[in-house]
């Protein structure tokens, strides 16, 4: 299974900022659409940071309620990795397990075309295991 799949089936909406955006607003967002991660674009579309639940926690730790005044751009991630639509779930899971990350951006020469969590990425690998031990049943009871 592919990244392009997992976005065929859910869909490639993916909730953007601008890096100018206050961060305040970028954590309005994230509670109204019951988020984890905002991808910081510019006008044109490319990718240039990602905003998620733990840098936020970070900075207010590190500034108080003052972060929540600072542009996004200050305190998103800004070496953002990214996949590729043609990348597999397993590839998907490698890079996200050993970065801890939580969110991948999809893009192509730097533009996004969605977004992957690790609960997508779990949710088709158990579905992959289901079916391959359905598989596995069927062949031992046609034996």
């Amino acid at each position: 299974m592919t990244v392009a799949l997992i976005l065929a089936e859910k869909g490639r909406d993916v909730v953007t900022v601008h890096p100018d955006t206050l961060m305040r607003d970028a954590v309005s967002e994230l509670a109204a659409k019951r988020i984890g991660a905002i991808v910081v674009t510019d006008d044109s579309g490319k990718v240039r940071g990602i905003i998620s639940e733990r840098d936020i926690v970070r900075e207010i730790a590190r500034h108080g309620p003052a972060a929540l005044d600072m542009a996004v751009s200050a305190c998103m991630t800004r070496a953002v990795m990214t996949c590729a639509e043609n990348d597999t779930v397993d590839h998907v899971m490698g890079v996200m397990t050993t970065n801890r990350f939580r969110h991948l951006p999809v893009a192509a020469n730097g533009v996004l075309s969605g977004i992957v969590s690790i609960g997508d990425v779990v949710k088709r690998k158990i579905e992959q295991a289901v079916r391959d031990a359905e598989d596995l049943r069927n062949y031992i009871a046609m034996s």
